[in-house]
């Protein structure tokens, strides 16, 4: 600080910047080695959420906490160098955006929110991020977790589909929270739909109200609206997108769908 204030006295007309606004907004725009980068890891998360959607990692009986641990070793089997998060939230837990896994039991019949990722490096890189949430239930879901998953996936679509150079940020999270508003849940949605993503799991651009900024290609985020039932169950989808001069595209492709698994 003490040097600051001395250029500022030696250069008294200067206008002075903090390097993250300047950093940040270089960082936001990603090149062609960087989204490689992105995608390896995106594709090593699909690989666990694979994995998670395909039954072998036992649920019922375990731990959201034993999960948490399971899907960690699976990111670094990936070839993840760290693991960032793993969230598992069961039951009425999964109406908890931001839960930390805990040694609450999963049982049958509920819903599993499972949000992970980790940092993956591909060659010499900084390492690059990833970021995947995919909704499992251990047994058949009634009816009105039916509709609230088919209108879940319709606000990730529609609002992925936005995500196009030239659109406002904001527009891509009233994308999606309209299609929840429109269903009745809109009072559900409590979170923005989406943060930028690269060498660091947050940055810049994020996807909310009033970030008027608008899209270039490069930019890099993800997409993932929620709706949480409180005491009762939540559901989430989550893919890192990027925006390309043709519009948007997921680099997760782990199956969207509401997988029953009877683990």
């Amino acid at each position: 600080s003490g040097l600051l204030l001395a250029l500022q006295d030696v250069l008294p007309d200067a206008s002075w910047s903090t390097t993250s606004q300047v950093v940040g907004a270089l960082r936001a725009v990603k090149d062609e080695a960087e989204i490689a980068a992105l995608a390896a890891a995106a594709a090593a998360a699909d690989r666990v959420a694979g994995a998670l959607l395909a039954g072998e990692i036992p649920l019922v009986g375990r731990s959201e906490a034993d999960v948490s641990g399971e899907i960690g070793a699976r990111l670094v089997a990936e070839g993840h160098a760290t693991v960032n998060f793993s969230i598992v939230a069961s039951g009425p837990n999964a109406a908890s955006p931001h839960h930390e896994a805990g040694s609450r039991r999963i049982g049958r019949a509920e819903v599993v929110v499972c949000d992970f990722g980790g940092t993956f490096h591909l060659g010499h890189d900084a390492g690059y991020c990833s970021d995947i949430t995919r909704t499992v239930v251990t047994g058949e879901p009634g009816e009105e977790l039916r509709e609230l998953y088919e209108v879940l996936e319709r606000a990730q679509s529609i609002a992925v589909a936005a995500a196009a150079p030239g659109v406002a940020c904001e527009e891509v999270d009233g994308a999606g929270r309209r299609v929840i508003d429109a269903a009745g849940y809109g009072e559900h949605f409590v979170h923005r739909i989406g943060h930028g993503i690269g060498i660091e799991e947050h940055e810049d651009p994020y996807m909310v109200a009033g970030n008027t900024a608008l899209i270039v290609p490069g930019n890099a985020f993800s997409v993932e609206p929620g709706i949480y039932l409180p005491g009762r169950f939540g559901a989430r989808i989550e893919d890192i997108v990027v925006a390309t001069s043709d519009g948007a595209r997921a680099l997760n492709r782990a199956d969207h769908a509401l997988h029953v698994v009877e683990a």
